[in-house]
């Protein structure tokens, strides 16, 4: 148990420099650009943050593990959302710029409409969902890259943040790198850890390993409200959810189909039906749509949003 904890400990400690370097490297692309905060969030930053997902589902999917690929993506969905966008409204909430927010937004509920119906209506993700799936990512990266490109430079020549553009993109690789090696060092240890402890392996995918995944997005996001960058964190969580849908879905059902875990019942019902996918749904509601409407977040967010996280943990563990 020794050992386990401190590469854990490790792992976290790899994912805080990690985190850190990749802000700085991401903001500095922004400025350079000047493309919006949130946009370079929904999307560099968002892909960075989300390879750790990508590695576990893909892994648990090929590895005849389907209940862990879906815990892992759905779960990590729910805790960006209800603990990590929750924890930035509560702490220091933000101005939202609508134009940008609202692309991640409508994709991210388009995507999750295809998920419900095919959850829904078979329970079977097949490859040709998955490559549904991928086709959205392909589709969303492709309108994002058209609109960073019209978008107008807001810095003058003479405006360019220091150093070069190879120092930004250096950091932004280096902080992937760490990010994602050092998640695998926390997903991998805190499992055997909770193995050791007698959890069972339906609820780690919901929330050990979705936690554990969803770190880097909690270590961004802290390290952009410290560093003044809050709509870099938004970004970055709404991006990273929609990833979580389309591209770490979308690539574990296309290497290996599976279908919707029914491990854990409610009344006789698929806990997953009933209580996962529609959390998921909500906690996104919560979180977008009075945002677009009053172009702000609020504190009061933040605590429903953590409130429903604790529900959803007493719930995976208790009943």
């Amino acid at each position: 148990m020794f050992v386990p904890a401190m590469l854990f400990v490790l792992g976290l400690l790899l994912l805080i420099k990690g985190g850190d370097w990749f802000v700085d490297g991401a903001t500095g692309i922004a400025q350079r650009f000047g493309v919006p905060e949130l946009l370079i969030g929904a999307t560099v930053v968002s892909i960075g943050t989300t390879l750790p997902e990508v590695m576990v589902s893909a892994t648990s999917a090929l590895g005849g593990h389907g209940e862990m690929a879906y815990g892992n993506a759905i779960g990590s969905i729910i805790c960006n959302t209800s603990l990590i966008a929750a924890i930035t409204m509560a702490v220091k909430p933000c101005k939202v710029e609508k134009k940008s927010f609202l692309t991640p937004v409508v994709f991210f509920f388009v995507a999750a409409s295809v998920y419900l119906f095919v959850a829904y209506s078979s329970g079977e993700f097949t490859r040709l969902v998955g490559l549904e799936l991928l086709g959205i990512f392909l589709v969303y990266m492709t309108v994002l890259v058209r609109q960073a490109l019209r978008a107008p430079r807001v810095f003058e020549k003479e405006e360019a943040p220091a150093g070069s553009l190879g120092k930004d993109l250096g950091l932004l690789t280096g902080g992937a790198v760490l990010i994602a090696f050092g998640a695998d060092l926390l997903v991998e240890n805190g499992t055997l850890i909770a193995q050791v402890l007698g959890v069972p392996e339906s609820v780690i995918g919901l929330t050990f390993v979705a936690l554990g995944t969803s770190l880097p997005e909690l270590v961004t996001a802290v390290t952009s409200l410290i560093k003044g960058h809050g709509a870099l964190s938004l970004g970055n969580i709404i991006g990273a959810n929609l990833f979580n849908l389309v591209l770490v879905s979308g690539l574990s059902v296309t290497l290996a189909p599976f279908s919707v875990p029914a491990e854990k019942t409610i009344a006789g019902y698929n806990a997953s039906l009933v209580v996962d996918l529609p959390l998921m749904v909500l906690g996104m509601g919560l979180l977008t749509l009075p945002a677009l409407i009053r172009g702000k977040l609020s504190r009061l967010q933040g605590f429903l949003l953590l409130a429903i996280y604790a529900g959803f943990c007493l719930f995976q563990f208790f009943l």
